[in-house]
């Protein structure tokens, strides 16, 4: 089971970025509630496709657990049966963990494709903890650290549940995203524990720190930008998509915060950048991450001055969740090693 570990944990953290991508997506086109239960989707494992399938007609099979729409509520079947002519109350109950009542086939199947991605990312990190078994008489702290990371998709998949009842409350959808990168990190940190040449990774304690204030800065500035989409979500709300040009004409505070650390994100990494080049350092990843820092400036400038063009704030959150995972992989690189794990 060895040999297939890595690539185990390589598949684990492609499907946790695929599924951090899909929920950028959900919140760029507003389908945060395309499925209003969980964790299935209007009671569905396969989500309807049209609203018709949705709504009460006579002599139609219903399964316990199934959603339709009546009068702007929504109802679930109290068990399994068949309508008959007039509309019987007592095989429904009301919905009550929230009021919103809306179908939409898109939203609904970009929702559900979020969900289904979440499921196959949970699948491969369980099997990827069964595989690390296999470390557990040379090195317990994987096989520990991998299990993890199965009870953090399940806290992670909790909160997604959470999100949802609470109609997308904002902490939330913070918490969400915050959750996904510490898993990340716990993945990166199993890939790095794994590595088979990890002791011939140089080590630099001036880099080290600096890059773990890198860390940091990032992950303030995720929060951070999680809160000014917050305020542009508002926004849409009140001016609708047409007014994309007013949409950051009274920001809030964080917006400033928000503007002002991201310049010195640039300065930091940069200075690493310098150390690790004057050096002559073996570190590769810092070119990825000046290239990814390059790719969010503009992504940040192209929403302020050019009203927010397709695509450019769920790629502008996909970055920085890589450039979260790029300096945390060069944190472990750069930092002092203790042992050698060799896979086999």
């Amino acid at each position: 089971m060895l040999k297939y570990y890595r690539p185990l944990a390589k598949i684990s953290l492609i499907l946790v970025y695929l599924v951090i991508i899909a929920g950028a997506v959900v919140r760029m086109t507003g389908s945060g509630m395309g499925c209003p239960d969980w964790p299935k989707c209007f009671g569905y494992y396969i989500p309807p496709t049209q609203e018709s399938e949705l709504l009460w007609e006579p002599g139609r099979e219903f399964k316990k657990g199934q959603v339709i729409i009546r009068e702007e509520a929504l109802y679930v079947a109290t068990g399994d049966f068949t309508t008959q002519d007039q509309f019987n109350e007592r095989n429904w109950e009301a919905y009550e963990k929230h009021d919103y009542a809306i179908f939409n086939a898109t939203h609904t199947w970009i929702e559900y494709l979020n969900r289904l991605l979440g499921a196959l990312a949970g699948l491969a990190t369980l099997i990827l903890a069964i595989a690390s078994f296999g470390y557990w008489k040379k090195n317990r702290t994987i096989t520990i650290v991998s299990w993890v990371v199965v009870v953090g998709m399940l806290f992670q998949a909790w909160l997604g549940a959470t999100v949802v009842y609470s109609l997308l409350l904002p902490i939330r959808i913070t918490l969400h995203m915050v959750m996904a990168l510490v898993i990340v990190a716990l993945l990166i940190y199993l890939l790095q524990k794994t590595k088979m040449d990890i002791a011939k990774s140089p080590y630099n304690q001036k880099v080290n720190r600096l890059l773990w204030v890198a860390l940091g800065l990032t992950m303030v500035q995720i929060i951070l930008g999680t809160q000014v989409r917050q305020f542009i979500d508002t926004q849409i709300d009140m001016l609708g998509e047409g007014a994309k040009n007013l949409w950051l004409s009274q920001p809030e505070l964080q917006f400033y915060i928000h503007r002002t650390l991201s310049l010195v994100v640039v300065l930091l990494n940069g200075w690493i950048a310098y150390i690790i080049f004057a050096g002559k350092l073996a570190y590769s990843k810092i070119y990825w991450v000046l290239t990814i820092i390059g790719i969010e400036i503009l992504t940040g400038i192209a929403m302020y001055y050019f009203d927010f063009p397709f695509a450019s704030q769920p790629l502008h959150l996909v970055l920085a969740a890589l450039l979260f995972g790029l300096q945390f992989y060069l944190v472990l690189e750069t930092q002092k090693k203790v042992t050698t794990e060799e896979t086999s």
